[in-house]
């Protein structure tokens, strides 16, 4: 009698078991659906708005020139498209003064900080030579340490520096001509900002000045 109980038991528990198995299975495509339900819009929301945000990029940069480039004149400045060391297609921007001379150059730059991306905006003379000025579009460092690279004391470090040599961010008081001063607590954010500069010219340089011929 007691095997015949036991065995209707474990009969018992099998068709349980049967019966959550589809459930179980109904759940695990419910997830697979919602999470590819869910990427898909995040695509499509990146797509709908990466022309917004461009612009809303070309509008800062445009509103930038007069301050990277002394002289400059917004209305005159021409956009070119060119391709870059890396082999990646990239727009520059020709700057000119009011009289429609050619005076400099505003180059984009992206790159990896210490929390994030940062985005920036150089502005350089006719001949790529020396930085008249830095704007940074966007950045996610640090607050209160590393954020500090979007305010006029350390980006005006930068102007009037020699493109070549390569620009060093130091921790002690500058004594080269191409060393910046880090950031109290944010030498990584420093150098990321130094790095992104050096390699923004660097890769734009020549098809640039080729560009313009």
């Amino acid at each position: 009698m007691s095997e015949m109980i036991e065995n209707t038991s474990v009969s018992e528990s099998e068709l349980v078991t049967e019966e959550k198995r589809p459930n179980y299975l109904l759940q695990a495509w419910l997830v697979i659906f919602l999470s590819a339900l869910y990427g898909a819009i995040l695509v499509w929301v990146q797509m709908s708005l990466s022309e917004k945000i461009e612009a809303n990029k070309k509008n800062a940069t445009f509103a930038q020139i007069p301050s990277l480039v002394k002289g400059a004149e917004p209305s005159k400045t021409q956009e070119l498209a060119i391709t870059g060391t890396d082999g990646k297609p990239a727009r520059v921007y020709q700057v000119f003064n009011a009289d429609g001379a050619h005076i400099g150059w505003v180059f984009p730059g992206l790159g990896q900080g210490f929390s994030d991306v940062i985005s920036v905006i150089i502005g350089l003379d006719a001949d790529v030579k020396t930085i008249t000025g830095l704007y940074v579009l966007d950045q996610k460092e640090t607050p209160g340490l590393g954020n500090f690279i979007q305010d006029e004391p350390f980006r005006s470090q930068f102007v009037g520096k020699a493109t070549t040599p390569s620009l060093a961010v130091v921790k002690s008081e500058p004594v080269a001509e191409n060393e910046i001063l880090a950031l109290t607590g944010a030498t990584i954010s420093s150098k990321a900002v130094s790095d992104l500069v050096n390699a923004t010219v660097a890769r734009y340089r020549d098809a640039a000045i080729e560009a313009a011929k």
